[in-house]
């Protein structure tokens, strides 16, 4: 079986990062959405919430799981018995930030393949920063955000 994990903070879950998922299933027999949880980083979304939006966007995709981590991400594809981890790239800040990561996980564990998957021009400007700054102002979020959660942002932030 051919299992990716596609990690981060999903803090909010965007378009883009549906977009890449969603792609990755013609690669993967399952990827597991994980989300990282690192304590000395202050969220926006709990995990719970975070969670919850990414199995409201997937409910309909069996091969796609929805999971979370503490620690090294290598020790949760190792966990999960996943030979790839799956990344999307934006932009070439995106590679820049990701290539050093890569390289020291190559290093320590070398039976792990990274597949990164360029973003398309239609999300390639989305970032969660700049969705957190939107929703925080009360900003008009379609078009960045899958629609399976925008009511989920608006009931939790807007109330």
């Amino acid at each position: 079986m051919r299992r990716a994990i596609f990690p981060g903070s999903f803090d909010p879950i965007t378009l883009g990062h549906t977009e890449i998922v969603l792609r990755g299933k013609a690669l993967f027999d399952e990827i597991i959405v994980a989300v990282g949880v690192n304590s000395a980083k202050k969220y926006f979304f709990s995990l719970e919430e975070r969670i919850n939006m990414l199995e409201a966007c997937f409910s309909e995709h069996p091969n796609i799981k929805v999971d979370y981590y503490t620690g090294l991400t290598i020790e949760f594809a190792r966990e999960k018995e996943a030979s790839f981890i799956l990344r999307g790239l934006r932009n070439p800040q995106d590679l820049t930030y990701e290539q050093p990561i890569e390289l020291i996980n190559k290093h320590m564990a070398p039976e792990l393949e990274v597949v990164h998957l360029l973003s398309s021009p239609k999300t390639a400007m989305i970032s969660s920063t700049i969705v957190r700054e939107v929703i925080k102002y009360k900003g008009h979020v379609r078009g960045l955000l899958p629609d399976e959660i925008i009511d989920y942002v608006h009931d939790i932030k807007y109330a």
